[in-house]
């Protein structure tokens, strides 16, 4: 089965996938081209990550916001 596109993976995948590109290239056991390519790779999850997390945490800022369109101020549980 091919794997899928960054695009296509919910964050908990991609982070996976980013653990695991990680663990490749902190054991050393890769060569160059295949360390290069999964560096990329790397950048790319962080990149999606970080996007995923920014949408998150803009759609938990507008449901903080009151009736009047005021942000409200609370403690995230």
């Amino acid at each position: 089965m091919a794997e899928k596109k960054i695009e296509d993976l919910s964050f908990e995948e991609a982070l996976k996938r980013l653990e695991e590109t990680v663990h490749a290239l902190e054991s050393g056991a890769v060569p160059l081209d295949e360390s290069l390519k999964l560096f990329e790779e790397g950048v790319a999850l962080v990149k999606f990550c970080n996007s995923k997390l920014d949408n998150a945490e803009q759609k938990v800022r507008i449901l903080l916001r009151d009736e009047e369109g005021n942000m409200k101020e609370t403690e995230m549980e």
